[in-house]
């Protein structure tokens, strides 16, 4: 077997501070430490933290009044933020800059008078959190189809905005059909699909036709991990989205296959380390690192915690 190990891969600057934060909250405050969502969307990242007393929580009601709590990367909707004030949570905001970004975008389109376009799966948090910014002014769509059924006031200001972690191909075809359908249509400035989702994107499509089958690490419910595993299977090749190596059918392979490796953006490096040595111990496989892009994006730590010094 040989093994091609796809860079970038894992974490991205996001994660890494959302992570950080919470392991620096828990050393400053001690547990139970509330998290309103899963920190990110990786089962072992969460079950690590909820050995260290971390407890993640889908309703801010469960937290008790008073309690420290942390917002995950991906983002709340202004509701939750007052709720929490209204039960006097001492509140640590870690979403992702590059979510922020999507979120002052829609407040500044509805401000001016838009209806936007989110481009996002539905019932994400990501989704829920920026639609929550401009309830009355944001309408979701998912795919080509649904863009091309959406009925909106011919006289209508539209803008469109996209979910951070979104295949970027697909993204791009749902735009055009947007863009056919209702010329006068504006989008942001730059890109909405994150830096990490593209580069992890470019990797995979670059590498895959010299695979037989592709390893995507990261959980299902990670929506940057499925799109891997996605252009994976649409470029013809069978792709395994797991969380760890044991997931994997044990049938799956024979030995003699050239494997491509990735890892979604909140996917740990320990558990691509931990596929890499299970394949080299069962079969003997080689490993060749192979680089398509540099990343040097860093984000620092919430405002909350860089002010705390005890």
């Amino acid at each position: 077997m040989k093994i091609i190990l796809a860079n970038p891969r894992g974490f991205c600057a996001g994660v890494n501070m959302a992570i950080e934060s919470l392991e620096r909250a828990l050393e400053i405050y001690g547990e139970p430490l509330y998290v309103y969502h899963e920190i990110v969307h990786n089962r072992p990242v969460v079950e690590r933290f909820r050995k260290k007393g971390v407890v993640f929580v889908d309703d801010i009601a469960e937290i008790p009044n008073g309690a420290v709590v942390l917002y995950s990367a991906h983002g709340v909707s202004p509701a939750i933020r007052v709720a929490s004030v209204e039960r006097g949570l001492r509140a640590i905001d870690a979403t992702c800059p590059l979510v922020t970004k999507v979120h002052m975008e829609a407040i500044r389109f509805a401000r001016d008078g838009y209806t936007i376009i989110l481009i996002g799966h539905e019932g994400h948090d990501e989704v829920i959190g920026t639609m929550g910014e401009a309830p009355n002014h944001m309408v979701l769509v998912e795919d080509e189809t649904h863009a091309e059924r959406i009925e909106l006031p011919e006289d209508a200001k539209l803008a469109f905005l996209t979910q951070t972690t979104l295949s970027v191909d697909d993204a791009e075809r749902i735009i055009r059909v947007l863009r056919r359908r209702f010329p006068h249509i504006v989008g942001p400035s730059k890109d909405d699909i994150c830096y990490a989702t593209q580069n992890r994107q470019e990797a995979v499509r670059e590498l895959v036709p010299e695979a037989d089958a592709v390893i995507v690490l990261g959980s299902q419910n990670s929506s940057n991990s499925m799109r891997l595993a996605e252009l994976a299977r649409s470029n013809g090749k069978p792709a395994f989205l797991v969380d760890r190596v044991e997931e994997i059918p044990s049938e799956a392979f024979h030995g003699g296959e050239t494997v491509l490796i990735t890892a979604g953006a909140s996917a740990p490096e320990d558990v691509v380390q931990s596929c890499v040595e299970s394949l080299q111990n069962r079969y003997g496989a080689t490993v060749e690192s192979r680089t398509i892009r540099e990343e040097h994006v860093s984000f620092p730590l919430p405002r909350e915690l860089r002010l705390i010094t005890r």
